[in-house]
């Protein structure tokens, strides 16, 4: 058998780890791998307890009645769309208007360099100003016939400098149900989900480009190339 080269070995150590823990990683509590990585508690959302989570509930109930009838309209941003992915910056920045008034303040979580970012979870920070306590926002489209199914749809990637979560706060989704037809969609209703009890699971993959993949010195053979000399 071939040596096994010192960088075979460390790789190959490296695959075994990461698989060992996906094995492991596979049904826990969205706020301890938030804690483990940011060292930031995910609080309860407790409007029966805490008067700013009570505002804050309907704040958010107001909000969400309102997104629909934005949407809904006809002159709204999801018509003629291809594809409802491409609503959902409409559907952010419409919130951020919608949030950023009264008791509250809202905008896009900034990264540790201090940057503005949009991408990565999570999509807005929401502050109530009396209390200075901190809600983080997540607003995500979805087909209502989809609601039970198991295609990942929820995404969290820990990173030091492209991290956006630097507050204790509650963490929430506001799921936007549509009717699923392409082009012509009609906006249902809404669902605020608090991730508090939330539990997901570790999807390890190794990734690339198509940059990475169609670089020239890994072709092989391509359209037309037979009949060059």
């Amino acid at each position: 058998a071939p040596a096994v080269a010192p960088g075979e070995v460390e790789t190959g150590s490296a695959v075994r780890s990461v698989m060992q823990a996906e094995e492991a990683l596979r049904n826990i509590p969205l706020r301890d791998v938030i804690f483990a990585a940011t060292g930031r508690r995910v609080r309860p959302l407790q409007p029966d307890k805490i008067a700013a989570d009570a505002s804050v509930l309907a704040h958010l109930r107001q909000a969400g009645d309102e997104i629909l009838t934005f949407l809904n309209a006809p002159s709204g941003p999801a018509g003629g769309l291809r594809r409802i992915n491409e609503a959902s910056r409409h559907a952010e920045d419409q919130l951020v208007k919608l949030l950023n008034r009264g008791d509250f303040t809202c905008g896009f979580p900034r990264n540790a360099a201090g940057s503005v970012q949009r991408s990565g979870y999570p999509d807005l920070r929401l502050v109530h100003k009396p209390s200075g306590r901190v809600y983080f926002l997540d607003p995500k489209l979805y087909e209502a016939a989809s609601a039970t199914g198991s295609l990942r749809t929820f995404y969290y990637e820990p990173g030091e400098l492209t991290g956006k979560i630097h507050d204790d706060a509650c963490h929430l989704v506001l799921g936007i149900s549509h009717d699923g037809v392409d082009g012509a969609w009609k906006f249902a209703g809404w669902k605020l989900v608090d991730l508090y009890e939330f539990r997901v699971r570790l999807k390890a993959e190794f990734h690339a480009s198509n940059r990475d993949l169609y670089r020239k010195e890994f072709v092989a053979a391509e359209s037309g190339d037979e009949n060059r000399k």
